[in-house]
């Protein structure tokens, strides 16, 4: 009995192994990503968020900030937090990756990685 019970223990064990299957190092460079940074500081007197987007790209001395603007009126957009910058921009099709906060003075400066997978 015990060499039976034994036997499909042994016999369980392969077919459930046999199943699994691990990842392969080809399967994990497939994935492509480019990423950009959300700069958050708070506005003065007000509830709301000014948020610059950092697409890493290279700009002029007199470019000033890439602010996030409505495509349909082509005005700075205002969020009421970094949480709302942060759905708007994952309708766009972006995702967070991670976040951190930089204390300057006396005001916090959010920075939020965010990335999207490209083909």
């Amino acid at each position: 009995m015990k060499k039976f019970f034994l036997l499909t223990i042994v016999l369980l064990i392969f077919i459930f192994s046999s199943s699994l299957f691990c990842q392969t190092k080809t399967d994990i460079i497939k994935a492509k990503y480019v990423y950009c940074e959300l700069i958050g500081t708070a506005k003065f007197m007000s509830n709301k968020v000014t948020v610059v987007v950092d697409y890493g790209e290279e700009k002029g001395f007199f470019q000033g900030n890439a602010k996030i603007k409505d495509e349909a009126t082509g005005k700075v957009q205002s969020f009421n937090s970094m949480v709302d910058a942060l759905n708007y921009m994952g309708n766009e099709g972006w995702e967070l990756a991670q976040a951190y906060t930089v204390t300057i003075g006396n005001q916090n400066v959010y920075h939020w990685l965010l990335k999207k997978e490209i083909e």
